[in-house]
């Protein structure tokens, strides 16, 4: 049986497709946006997150460290990041939880065991199974295989995907998708590169592939300030998804920094700290932009 790697699986979920829904987030993502939200889905391995705030100074992760990668300066405990292989020991004998290895090998079997456990909560609801990440097409096999096993069991299934990937990769999976929820980012693909790190054109063919294959789709737009919210972008946005076969609603996503203590508990660098969200009449105003091109646009 195939196995992938996961980091979260999160139960009663309600914002990543219709009604009550199961979350499963896979590890790996081959873009690496300024403002990514789950940091800890970028990289494929197992990775160490450390919660300063619950920290109690004991000094057990310190005598656990075998690389003596942990140290204590005054009232902090600091780890150095290079010197860490990610054993686990510091965080099994962390009774306060303050330091947990994100990630984990799972088979497909695992997974569908915790996603069987709230049937009851999809046929009540209208919901189902999604997996998200990270980037599930990233581990195109382990995806393929889970859906197959979902769509046998009657679940129904959203996939939510940056685009980024080889078409027939996408082509494998998409009998078995009743939902796409699909990121569109950047137009300028030199500032789709420079913010994310990768080319938009694979992303913008595809979900034009999808949709002309008769596929639902709600595209998802991050708004984030000073990167994609000028008019230029949004009405580059605006004609491309009304050129397509069938349009999709536009759901905006509002920038938020709720991850910066990820960043810091993974001790990664955030590139955005000083931009501030959007307010709801800027949301409203970018909303007003994109329905100029008759597309149903959800803030």
């Amino acid at each position: 049986m195939t196995t992938g790697f996961v980091f979260d699986i999160r139960r009663y979920s309600i914002h990543d497709g219709p009604g009550i829904r199961t979350t499963v987030f896979f590890k790996g993502c081959p873009l690496h946006c300024d403002w990514c939200h789950n940091p800890e889905s970028l990289s494929f391995k197992p990775e160490l997150i450390v919660r300063s705030n619950r920290c109690i100074l004991c000094e057990a992760c310190l005598e656990a460290c075998p690389q003596g990668a942990i140290t204590r300066r005054g009232e902090v405990i600091l780890t150095d990041r290079e010197r860490c292989r990610q054993s686990g020991n510091c965080v099994r004998v962390c009774d306060a939880e303050a330091r947990q290895l994100v990630g984990r090998e799972m088979s497909v079997g695992q997974v569908l065991a915790e996603v069987e456990r709230d049937r009851s909560f999809y046929d009540q609801s209208g919901g189902g199974v999604t997996f998200s990440g990270g980037e599930p097409l990233a581990q195109p096999a382990f995806l393929l295989e889970i859906l197959a096993a979902c769509r046998s069991r009657g679940f129904h299934i959203t996939v939510d995907t940056s685009g980024f990937a080889n078409w027939p990769a996408i082509d494998r999976i998409r009998p078995y998708v009743d939902l796409f929820l699909y990121d569109l980012k950047l137009m300028d693909e030199a500032g789709h590169r420079r913010t994310t790190g990768v080319s938009n054109r694979k992303i913008l063919a595809n979900l034009s592939r999808l949709s002309q294959a008769g596929q639902k789709i709600l595209v998802r737009m991050p708004i984030i300030p000073g990167v994609n919210d000028d008019e230029v972008n949004l009405r580059k946005a605006g004609a491309f998804l009304a050129a397509l076969p069938v349009r999709p609603p536009v759901e905006l996503l509002a920038y938020h920094q709720t991850a910066l203590a990820k960043y810091a508990g993974l001790g990664l660098a955030y590139r955005l700290e000083k931009v501030r969200p959007p307010d709801s009449d800027r949301m409203e105003g970018i909303a007003g932009i994109l329905r100029e091109y008759e597309l149903q646009v959800i803030v």
